[in-house]
């Protein structure tokens, strides 16, 4: 295979077929003199049982795996685990742990994790946790963690060591990191916090510090591009059934009864598609992709209309980002303002939306509105038993790349395989869901909703030119 790097953020190897692998920066690139060391888990009496311990250095997952006879063999990532050598002796490992942005099903269960595959399966007993996100590193002590005191966290929401939006100076987390002596960092955060991961690591590389920086991929919106799914996700759209299957009581229980549940998605909307496809009971789900309007054929008001006479009852599901032109228009304003995050300050859709439903229906018949926010409910639960295995495996992926000497990435599933991906590309885009899709087409058929696009008579929707917004 040929190298070739397009520029310092990207390592690039290429082979026949159309090969291309997006590999991530290793210790050898610029340490190339570094003593290694055999890896302790070939002693580890819970590996004995395995029948190959290690992960060949040439295996890598391709990004797509739908192909035809003559495509090329495409993008392909470096895949996770332990390997042979490591660049660590365990008495050496100072090691620390930061949460950033929102909070998010699972947090507690992958610190608990790196901390125990740390201790479990590199014998490193110095782990500490940074209290309160980025700043925590200049501002806020320190938090020791070991076995004993991440135990129990798993059975909670949250996490122990608090977390902040913002606060990122790249140059006082690294003076921070190299004052106390740190030498692998692990950064559990969104697309906002996995760039400051790779200010970091650029920092980092700068001052030739033999420091490791991990990514572990936090967004409960799903909206981190490459990865199958993001920890939490799992868990959010079982709790968001709970919301749904209250606003259908609701709905069913008075005449003309609506239930309007609000859930996440600030620019993406996996969670209420997924919800509403697994609800069964919703008969209109609004998210960001999808523009809508109102009134007039075809509109919003005319379909609460006729499934209201149709069934006497409505459920509609919106996410949070959706809308959000038709809300600036009507209040004649248009919100610049940001969080901490760098993220626009949404407004309310959700009460702005069951007041316009009312307005409407007013003169024309007894609407039985409730509206349902379980935001902050769905955030603060602990992860489920399907979430809780994905944060295990993330986590024990991401130590054993740490210890191989791998660093400036972010841990992820690419169909079905653990992968270490460049921040580069974690960073470069938001997963959105894809309206001219399949799987947007099954919750249209499941809802029987109408899709809200205007398009030509004479082209069937999904035709090249099609649709007209």
């Amino acid at each position: 295979m040929a190298t070739s790097a397009l520029n310092s953020d990207r390592k690039i190897v290429t082979g026949p077929a159309g090969y291309v692998l997006e590999d991530v920066p290793h210790f050898s690139d610029y340490f190339p003199n570094a003593p290694t060391y055999p890896n302790p888990l070939q002693d580890n009496a819970a590996y004995s049982v395995v029948k190959q311990y290690f992960v060949d250095d040439d295996d890598t997952v391709p990004q797509k795996i739908v192909v035809h006879p003559d495509s090329p063999r495409g993008t392909h990532f470096r895949r996770a685990g332990p390997r042979q050598r490591v660049y660590f002796e365990s008495d050496d490992v100072l090691a620390c742990i930061v949460t950033c942005g929102g909070l998010c099903p699972g947090l507690n269960t992958v610190i608990r994790e790196i901390v125990c595959g740390l201790s479990y399966m590199y014998g490193v007993k110095r782990i500490l946790g940074i209290d309160g996100g980025y700043r925590g590193f200049y501002a806020r002590n320190t938090i020791h963690l070991d076995l004993k005191t991440v135990n129990d966290i798993h059975r909670s929401g949250g996490t122990i060591l608090g977390t902040s939006r913002g606060g990122h100076d790249t140059t006082k987390i690294v003076d921070s990191i190299q004052d106390r002596g740190i030498n692998q960092v692990y950064i559990i955060g969104g697309d906002g916090s996995q760039k400051g991961a790779a200010a970091i690591f650029e920092e980092i590389r700068r001052r030739g510090l033999k420091v490791a920086v991990a990514g572990i991929p936090k967004t409960i919106d799903n909206d981190i591009p490459i990865i199958d799914r993001s920890f939490g996700f799992d868990t959010a759209v079982e709790e968001a059934q709970r919301a749904i299957n209250a606003a259908h009581v609701e709905a069913t229980s008075f005449e003309n009864g609506i239930g309007l549940v609000k859930l996440m998605g600030r620019y993406s909307g996996f969670i209420a598609m997924y919800a509403t496809l697994a609800s069964r009971d919703v008969d209109c789900c609004l998210i960001p992709e999808s523009p809508f309007f109102l009134e007039g054929q075809g509109g919003l008001f005319e379909f609460i209309d006729k499934r209201l006479k149709e069934n006497g009852h409505m459920v509609i599901v919106i996410a949070e980002g959706a809308g959000q032109d038709l809300l600036a228009e009507s209040e004649e304003q248009s919100t610049t303002l940001k969080d901490a995050s760098g993220n626009k300050l949404l407004q309310d859709i959700g009460l702005w939306i069951s007041q316009r439903i009312k307005d409407h229906f007013a003169k024309k018949m007894t609407l039985n509105l409730k509206y349902i926010d379980p935001t902050y409910m769905i955030r603060a639960v602990p992860s489920n038993a399907s979430d809780n295995v994905c944060c295990t495996l993330l986590a024990q992926s991401a130590v054993h790349g740490v210890m191989a000497g791998y660093n400036g990435f972010t841990v992820g599933l690419v169909n079905g395989r653990h992968t270490y991906i460049p921040f580069y590309r974690i960073t470069e885009r938001q997963n959105q869901v894809v309206i001219t899709d399949r799987m947007w087409a099954r919750l249209l058929s499941s809802t029987n909703q109408p899709s809200f696009m205007k398009h030509e008579p004479n082209h069937p929707v999904g035709e090249a030119g099609a649709m007209k917004w």
